[in-house]
């Protein structure tokens, strides 16, 4: 699959960017106007304790919630064509949609109104807004461009394969082969027009799974490197032991989000195990980055500003089209759930549960 090589050079060049714009404050302090606020509790050595603790237990976190719905699937109950796991995507995608409004939406405002940065142009126009809305857009333009990549290429073969059994079939001189192969199109024929349009359906399903769940990572990534620096940087005990347990949670809940589409899309079981991978240990990665630039990175920069705020506000456009289009509206709008009262009911339930936990995990990360 040529996604697939693509895709992951870009999560590899993304991460290489981000690790460089998070060095460039170092070269950059001394334009910076605004000092850091003194952290309460300042204790360095057992900071970096349970800096480690952290990496350890947010990794746990990780691997768990995205691996329960993967790992489900050999359980009636979970498969995803099950009543239990509509309402279970309807949980997850409230947590993505509360993530991208209540976590990084508000964060990259923050940063991106700082009194630290310049009057002009950071004052005059609402970046935040844009930038999201920007990314909103881009993110449906891949979309609909993968899927678009992929359904030519699946046409292309289709034709080919059609024009290959032709070539066949023209080969055959004798009256009773060409009789023979006449019936046996008929036949196939009358199934094809019975089976044919569910087939192409389900074909086209799988395939807007496998766009959905890569580009849905794309945007968890992006907030989990930058959530994870945010804890590799302090200093503080006080304010570490609540951002582990916090963003535990807030992992945990988005791997089950990220794990249900992973088990929808169906991936082969190697690139199943590069996505599960690779989702939890990029928290991890971003603890250890912080970790390694704590001495020299000021969270005050107007540089650490602006990256930081640009791509949270990213990923809150990416993740906040993801669950209103991608997830939300395919659940809903299901005909299997506006058959059945009392699932579409437990599924307004499961969403509402699932972004009133994500909100109130906010109070603390």
């Amino acid at each position: 699959m040529k996604l697939n090589s693509s895709y992951k050079s870009l999560l590899l060049l993304l991460l290489v960017v981000l690790v460089q714009f998070l060095h460039y404050p170092v070269f950059v302090s001394a334009e910076c106007t605004c000092e850091p606020e003194d952290e309460e509790g300042v204790n360095k050595s057992q900071a970096l304790k349970l800096k480690f603790i952290s990496i350890s237990v947010i990794l746990t976190a990780s691997a768990i919630g995205v691996c329960l719905p993967i790992l489900g699937r050999n359980i009636p109950a979970l498969h995803p064509d099950s009543n239990v796991f509509s309402v279970v995507k309807s949980f997850a995608a409230g947590v993505i949609l509360a993530t991208g409004f209540i976590h990084i939406l508000p964060d990259a405002f923050d940063d991106l109104t700082s009194p630290c940065l310049k009057e002009h142009p950071w004052h005059d126009f609402p970046f935040t807004g844009f930038i999201a809305m920007v990314s909103a857009m881009l993110t449906l333009m891949a979309d609909s461009s993968a899927t678009g990549y992929y359904r030519r290429s699946e046409l292309k073969k289709k034709l080919s394969h059609n024009r290959d059994e032709t070539k066949v079939g023209a080969t055959l001189g004798d009256d009773e082969q060409e009789a023979g192969c006449k019936m046996e199109v008929n036949t196939h024929t009358t199934h094809g027009h019975a089976h044919g349009s569910s087939l192409s359906s389900s074909a086209d399903m799988l395939l807007r799974h496998k766009v959905i769940t890569q580009v849905l990572e794309l945007g968890i990534l992006v907030h989990s490197v930058i959530i994870g620096v945010a804890v590799g940087v302090s200093q503080s005990p006080s304010t570490i032991r609540p951002l582990m347990g916090a963003l535990a949670f807030h992992q945990l809940f988005e791997g089950l989000g990220l794990g249900g589409c992973i088990a929808q899309a169906k991936f082969n079981a190697k690139y199943v195990i590069w996505m599960c991978a690779f989702f939890a240990l990029t928290t991890p990665a971003g603890v250890g980055i912080g970790i390694g630039i704590t001495n020299v990175y000021s969270e005050t920069s107007p540089t650490a500003l602006i990256v930081q705020g640009v791509m949270n506000a990213a990923a809150a456009g990416i993740l906040i089209y993801m669950s209103l289009v991608d997830l939300l509206a395919a659940i809903f709008m299901d005909p299997k759930l506006q058959e059945r009262g009392w699932l579409q009911f437990g599924s307004y339930v499961s969403l509402f549960l699932g972004a009133g936990a994500m909100s109130l995990i906010a109070k603390w990360a």
